[in-house]
Protein backbone atom coordinates (compact mmCIF):
# COMPACT_ATOMS: atom_id res chain seq x y z
CA UNK A 1 0.00 0.00 0.00
CA UNK A 2 1.28 3.56 -1.03
CA UNK A 3 -0.13 6.83 0.32
CA UNK A 4 -0.10 9.67 -1.54
CA UNK A 5 -1.35 13.19 -2.51
CA UNK A 6 -3.79 13.05 -5.61
CA UNK A 7 -4.88 17.01 -4.92
CA UNK A 8 -4.43 20.20 -2.96
CA UNK A 9 -7.43 22.36 -3.16
CA UNK A 10 -8.11 25.68 -1.57
CA UNK A 11 -4.87 24.43 0.47
CA UNK A 12 -6.60 21.12 1.76
CA UNK A 13 -3.88 18.23 0.98
CA UNK A 14 -5.96 15.60 -0.91
CA UNK A 15 -4.98 11.88 0.56
CA UNK A 16 -5.38 8.59 -0.93
CA UNK A 17 -3.96 5.04 -0.37
CA UNK A 18 -3.30 2.56 -3.45
CA UNK A 19 -2.93 -0.76 -3.29
CA UNK A 20 -1.58 -2.63 -6.55
CA UNK A 21 -1.81 -5.68 -7.48
CA UNK A 22 2.11 -8.05 -7.75
CA UNK A 23 2.81 -8.18 -11.60
CA UNK A 24 3.36 -6.56 -14.83
CA UNK A 25 -0.21 -4.97 -15.29
CA UNK A 26 -1.98 -2.79 -16.22
CA UNK A 27 -4.52 -3.53 -14.17
CA UNK A 28 -8.36 -2.52 -13.91
CA UNK A 29 -8.79 -0.07 -11.01
CA UNK A 30 -11.39 0.99 -8.26
CA UNK A 31 -11.64 4.14 -6.63
CA UNK A 32 -13.23 3.64 -3.27
CA UNK A 33 -14.95 6.38 -1.36
CA UNK A 34 -16.28 6.29 1.94
CA UNK A 35 -19.01 7.21 3.97
CA UNK A 36 -19.62 9.07 7.12
CA UNK A 37 -22.87 11.58 6.19
CA UNK A 38 -20.15 13.82 4.35
CA UNK A 39 -19.18 14.92 7.94
CA UNK A 40 -16.99 12.21 9.17
CA UNK A 41 -15.57 8.85 8.19
CA UNK A 42 -11.20 8.20 6.72
CA UNK A 43 -9.85 6.55 3.32
CA UNK A 44 -9.02 3.47 5.83
CA UNK A 45 -12.60 2.66 6.37
CA UNK A 46 -11.93 0.47 2.51
CA UNK A 47 -8.59 -1.02 3.99
CA UNK A 48 -9.83 -4.44 3.64
CA UNK A 49 -10.76 -4.15 0.33
CA UNK A 50 -7.32 -3.02 -0.78
CA UNK A 51 -5.75 -6.35 -0.10
CA UNK A 52 -8.73 -8.44 -1.16
CA UNK A 53 -9.01 -6.71 -4.85
CA UNK A 54 -5.38 -6.72 -4.90
CA UNK A 55 -5.09 -10.48 -4.83
CA UNK A 56 -7.91 -10.98 -7.22
CA UNK A 57 -6.25 -8.36 -9.69
CA UNK A 58 -7.12 -4.76 -9.61
CA UNK A 59 -6.08 -1.64 -7.88
CA UNK A 60 -7.74 0.14 -5.39
CA UNK A 61 -7.25 4.00 -4.54
CA UNK A 62 -9.36 4.89 -1.29
CA UNK A 63 -9.35 8.66 -1.07
CA UNK A 64 -10.34 10.98 1.50
CA UNK A 65 -12.25 14.16 0.30
CA UNK A 66 -13.13 17.45 2.28
CA UNK A 67 -15.99 16.99 5.51
CA UNK A 68 -19.14 19.44 6.06
CA UNK A 69 -18.49 20.45 9.21
CA UNK A 70 -20.84 23.15 11.59
CA UNK A 71 -21.37 26.23 9.87
CA UNK A 72 -19.12 24.59 6.74
CA UNK A 73 -20.44 23.19 3.99
CA UNK A 74 -18.92 20.45 1.49
CA UNK A 75 -20.61 20.83 -1.50
CA UNK A 76 -19.58 20.88 -4.64
CA UNK A 77 -16.12 20.42 -2.74
CA UNK A 78 -16.14 16.88 -1.94
CA UNK A 79 -17.60 15.75 -5.78
CA UNK A 80 -14.61 18.10 -6.74
CA UNK A 81 -12.35 16.19 -4.89
CA UNK A 82 -13.51 12.84 -5.79
CA UNK A 83 -13.84 13.92 -9.59
CA UNK A 84 -9.57 14.06 -8.99
CA UNK A 85 -9.12 11.51 -7.74
CA UNK A 86 -10.46 9.71 -11.11
CA UNK A 87 -8.17 12.72 -13.06
CA UNK A 88 -5.29 11.91 -10.76
CA UNK A 89 -4.84 7.84 -11.18
CA UNK A 90 -5.69 8.32 -15.36
CA UNK A 91 -3.03 10.88 -15.42
CA UNK A 92 -0.47 8.58 -13.39
CA UNK A 93 -1.66 5.13 -14.60
CA UNK A 94 1.41 4.14 -15.93
CA UNK A 95 2.81 5.05 -11.97
CA UNK A 96 0.71 2.20 -10.74
CA UNK A 97 0.34 -0.73 -13.51
CA UNK A 98 -3.69 0.92 -14.23
CA UNK A 99 -5.47 0.57 -17.44
CA UNK A 100 -6.76 4.13 -17.42
CA UNK A 101 -9.89 3.21 -19.58
CA UNK A 102 -11.21 0.11 -17.15
CA UNK A 103 -11.78 2.47 -14.20
CA UNK A 104 -14.46 2.20 -11.39
CA UNK A 105 -15.97 4.36 -8.76
CA UNK A 106 -17.16 2.61 -5.57
CA UNK A 107 -18.28 4.08 -2.61
CA UNK A 108 -21.17 3.34 0.38
CA UNK A 109 -23.78 5.40 1.95
CA UNK A 110 -22.50 9.19 1.59
CA UNK A 111 -19.59 8.12 -0.86
CA UNK A 112 -22.18 6.19 -2.72
CA UNK A 113 -23.53 9.15 -3.10
CA UNK A 114 -20.35 10.62 -4.42
CA UNK A 115 -19.11 7.93 -6.62
CA UNK A 116 -22.22 7.53 -8.56
CA UNK A 117 -22.53 11.70 -8.91
CA UNK A 118 -19.01 12.03 -10.70
CA UNK A 119 -19.77 8.74 -12.46
CA UNK A 120 -22.85 10.30 -14.28
CA UNK A 121 -21.82 13.85 -13.93
CA UNK A 122 -18.06 14.41 -13.76
CA UNK A 123 -17.70 16.08 -16.78
CA UNK A 124 -21.39 18.11 -16.35
CA UNK A 125 -20.86 21.78 -16.27
CA UNK A 126 -22.05 22.01 -12.56
CA UNK A 127 -18.49 20.36 -11.82
CA UNK A 128 -16.52 20.63 -14.90
CA UNK A 129 -13.48 22.82 -14.09
CA UNK A 130 -13.53 23.78 -10.75
CA UNK A 131 -9.73 23.18 -10.33
CA UNK A 132 -8.29 24.11 -13.29
CA UNK A 133 -4.38 24.45 -11.83
CA UNK A 134 -4.27 20.35 -10.66
CA UNK A 135 -1.83 18.47 -12.67
CA UNK A 136 -4.05 16.43 -14.66
CA UNK A 137 -7.07 18.53 -14.61
CA UNK A 138 -7.61 18.61 -18.80
CA UNK A 139 -8.67 14.70 -18.36
CA UNK A 140 -12.17 13.51 -18.59
CA UNK A 141 -13.66 11.84 -15.15
CA UNK A 142 -15.90 9.27 -17.31
CA UNK A 143 -15.48 5.98 -15.44
CA UNK A 144 -16.56 2.58 -17.23
CA UNK A 145 -18.46 0.90 -13.67
CA UNK A 146 -19.97 2.68 -10.81
CA UNK A 147 -21.11 0.85 -8.02
CA UNK A 148 -23.24 2.25 -4.91
CA UNK A 149 -23.57 0.73 -1.54
CA UNK A 150 -26.08 2.13 0.30
CA UNK A 151 -25.87 5.55 -1.34
CA UNK A 152 -27.92 8.49 -1.26
CA UNK A 153 -29.18 9.21 -5.10
CA UNK A 154 -32.11 11.74 -3.97
CA UNK A 155 -31.01 14.76 -2.03
CA UNK A 156 -34.72 15.94 -0.99
CA UNK A 157 -35.89 11.99 0.07
CA UNK A 158 -32.81 11.73 2.17
CA UNK A 159 -34.03 14.96 3.34
CA UNK A 160 -37.19 14.04 4.27
CA UNK A 161 -36.01 10.92 5.47
CA UNK A 162 -34.38 12.37 7.88
CA UNK A 163 -36.88 14.02 9.57
CA UNK A 164 -37.97 11.16 11.18
CA UNK A 165 -34.53 9.03 11.47
CA UNK A 166 -32.43 12.17 12.73
CA UNK A 167 -34.65 15.43 12.91
CA UNK A 168 -31.68 17.16 14.76
CA UNK A 169 -28.90 16.10 12.63
CA UNK A 170 -30.04 16.91 8.77
CA UNK A 171 -26.86 15.65 6.85
CA UNK A 172 -28.36 16.77 3.27
CA UNK A 173 -28.85 20.22 4.67
CA UNK A 174 -25.30 20.64 6.39
CA UNK A 175 -23.54 19.40 3.42
CA UNK A 176 -25.37 21.54 1.05
CA UNK A 177 -25.56 24.59 3.04
CA UNK A 178 -29.44 24.96 2.83
CA UNK A 179 -32.90 23.48 3.26
CA UNK A 180 -34.69 22.40 0.16
CA UNK A 181 -37.52 25.30 0.95
CA UNK A 182 -34.39 27.81 0.69
CA UNK A 183 -32.62 25.82 -2.34
CA UNK A 184 -34.56 23.38 -4.29
CA UNK A 185 -31.93 23.91 -6.94
CA UNK A 186 -29.10 22.55 -5.05
CA UNK A 187 -31.04 19.70 -4.19
CA UNK A 188 -31.83 18.92 -7.20
CA UNK A 189 -28.38 19.67 -8.80
CA UNK A 190 -26.25 17.41 -5.95
CA UNK A 191 -28.97 14.16 -6.98
CA UNK A 192 -27.38 11.33 -9.24
CA UNK A 193 -30.57 10.77 -10.41
CA UNK A 194 -31.06 13.95 -12.15
CA UNK A 195 -28.54 13.17 -13.83
CA UNK A 196 -29.59 9.77 -15.27
CA UNK A 197 -30.39 10.10 -18.78
CA UNK A 198 -30.12 8.07 -21.59
CA UNK A 199 -27.23 10.24 -23.64
CA UNK A 200 -24.76 9.17 -20.37
CA UNK A 201 -26.06 5.25 -20.35
CA UNK A 202 -22.20 3.85 -21.53
CA UNK A 203 -21.25 3.51 -17.40
CA UNK A 204 -23.13 0.32 -15.91
CA UNK A 205 -24.20 0.18 -12.32
CA UNK A 206 -24.61 -1.93 -9.33
CA UNK A 207 -26.25 -1.27 -6.23
CA UNK A 208 -26.70 -2.70 -3.43
CA UNK A 209 -28.17 -2.25 0.32
CA UNK A 210 -29.43 -4.60 3.29
CA UNK A 211 -32.66 -5.52 4.14
CA UNK A 212 -32.64 -4.21 7.69
CA UNK A 213 -31.23 -0.65 6.65
CA UNK A 214 -32.96 1.90 8.96
CA UNK A 215 -29.92 4.62 8.16
CA UNK A 216 -30.83 5.12 4.42
CA UNK A 217 -34.21 4.34 2.78
CA UNK A 218 -34.04 1.23 0.20
CA UNK A 219 -36.38 3.12 -2.09
CA UNK A 220 -33.50 4.97 -2.92
CA UNK A 221 -31.36 2.36 -5.09
CA UNK A 222 -34.79 1.06 -6.02
CA UNK A 223 -35.90 4.21 -7.53
CA UNK A 224 -32.33 5.29 -8.79
CA UNK A 225 -32.23 1.34 -10.54
CA UNK A 226 -35.48 1.69 -12.16
CA UNK A 227 -34.28 5.41 -13.64
CA UNK A 228 -30.80 3.92 -14.64
CA UNK A 229 -33.00 1.02 -16.35
CA UNK A 230 -35.49 3.30 -18.01
CA UNK A 231 -32.54 4.78 -19.13
CA UNK A 232 -31.03 1.93 -20.80
CA UNK A 233 -27.97 1.74 -18.55
CA UNK A 234 -26.77 -1.50 -17.97
CA UNK A 235 -27.98 -1.95 -14.13
CA UNK A 236 -28.22 -4.64 -11.64
CA UNK A 237 -28.71 -4.34 -7.69
CA UNK A 238 -27.53 -7.31 -5.00
CA UNK A 239 -29.53 -6.82 -2.20
CA UNK A 240 -28.30 -8.50 1.04
CA UNK A 241 -30.52 -10.06 3.06
CA UNK A 242 -30.79 -9.50 6.89
CA UNK A 243 -27.91 -6.94 6.75
CA UNK A 244 -28.51 -3.24 7.71
CA UNK A 245 -26.14 0.05 7.20
CA UNK A 246 -22.12 0.16 7.82
CA UNK A 247 -21.05 -3.16 6.73
CA UNK A 248 -18.80 -2.16 3.75
CA UNK A 249 -16.27 -1.58 6.57
CA UNK A 250 -16.22 -4.65 7.15
CA UNK A 251 -13.47 -7.89 5.99
CA UNK A 252 -14.83 -9.34 2.54
CA UNK A 253 -12.33 -12.29 3.53
CA UNK A 254 -14.39 -12.93 6.69
CA UNK A 255 -17.18 -15.04 5.92
CA UNK A 256 -19.66 -13.54 8.51
CA UNK A 257 -19.60 -10.03 7.71
CA UNK A 258 -22.28 -8.11 5.13
CA UNK A 259 -19.36 -7.61 2.99
CA UNK A 260 -18.41 -11.15 2.94
CA UNK A 261 -21.82 -11.53 1.42
CA UNK A 262 -21.77 -8.92 -1.50
CA UNK A 263 -18.15 -9.74 -2.39
CA UNK A 264 -19.25 -12.39 -4.65
CA UNK A 265 -21.31 -10.13 -6.49
CA UNK A 266 -19.24 -7.84 -6.60
CA UNK A 267 -16.39 -9.68 -8.46
CA UNK A 268 -18.83 -10.85 -10.96
CA UNK A 269 -19.80 -7.47 -11.93
CA UNK A 270 -16.33 -6.31 -12.16
CA UNK A 271 -15.52 -9.54 -14.43
CA UNK A 272 -18.28 -8.65 -16.26
CA UNK A 273 -18.25 -5.14 -16.62
CA UNK A 274 -14.50 -4.05 -16.43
Amino acid sequence: MTTIEYARHDGVSLIADIYVPDGPGPFPALIGVHGGGWQQGTRESHRYWGAYLAARGYVLMTVDYRLAAPGRKAYPEAVHDVRAAVQYLKGEAATYKVDPARLALIGDSAGGHLACLVALAGDHPNFAGGYPDDKHAGLTAKVKCAVGVYGIYDMVRQWNSDQIGRPRNQITEQFLGAAPMDDRRVFFDASPLSYVESKRNDTAFLLTYGTEDDIVDRGQSDDFLLALKQARFWARNAVIQGWGHYWMGTDPADPHTGAALFAPRLMRFLEDML
